[in-house]
């Protein structure tokens, strides 16, 4: 059996799901443009330069699913899908994730974006499997904090360790492993990996593919 793990944002979206939630927010009212927004952006771009506090963007991006009621966000969330999300999803990204379902390999999106946000994307793509930033929950309702390690930088290759073991399995189980991923910040986790693809890369993960041989590919 062989090991497929997929990065979401940028990779199998032709965007950022993270991003396009809080715009999507402040869009709606729930958030203040104003403030929210500025905040939104300065984040992406201390993503891009490897310089996020994850910490720091998860009690901002979290924060607003502790303010209103589960029924009120999985609604939103509907709308979310239509309008921001599925003109995101390329023909070639479902090509790919359905040559890899059909093969009969072990598939998941590893990503750091909140399984609240990512769940409804993963399932529209088919992929049975999830390793994602939890948003930490009180009796169904969120508490604006995540619960356990970050699926972010060396956090994903815990996070996958976890998920694995819990199947009864580990990376050693798989004749092949592959992971696709668009961001340098998925470096360790690239590297664990038998099989890495670099997917519509930034400048630093497409210099770094180059230099070791990396397929790199694009989904767009």
């Amino acid at each position: 059996m062989n090991l497929v793990l997929f990065d979401l944002d940028n990779t199998l979206l032709a965007g950022d799901s993270d991003f396009a939630w809080a715009q999507f927010l402040i869009g709606k009212g729930v958030l203040d443009r104003e403030v929210q927004e500025a905040k939104n952006v300065e984040f992406l771009e201390q993503y891009k330069a490897g310089t996020l506090d994850i910490f720091e963007f998860l009690d901002f991006q979290l924060a607003p699913l502790s303010r209103h009621p589960r029924a009120e966000l999985d609604a939103w969330h509907a709308e979310f899908m239509d309008i921001s999300v599925r003109p995101m999803i390329t023909a070639r990204a479902r090509e790919l994730v359905e040559s890899h379902l059909d093969s009969g390999a072990l598939v998941a999106v590893v990503t750091a974006t909140n399984a609240f946000v990512t769940g409804p994307i993963v399932r529209e793509f088919g992929i049975p499997h999830l390793v994602a930033t939890i948003p930490a929950q009180n009796d169904g309702t969120f508490t604006g904090k995540p619960r356990g390690v970050p699926a972010f930088k060396a956090g994903k290759i815990e996070r996958v360790d976890a998920w694995l073991e819990s199947l009864g399995l580990h990376f050693g189980s798989f004749e092949r492993a592959w992971f696709y991923s668009d961001s340098h910040n998925d470096l360790p986790l690239l590297k664990r990996v038998s099989n890495p693809v670099a997917v519509d890369p930034d400048d630093s993960l497409r210099a770094h593919a180059l230099a070791q041989g990396w397929p790199i590919i694009s989904l767009r």
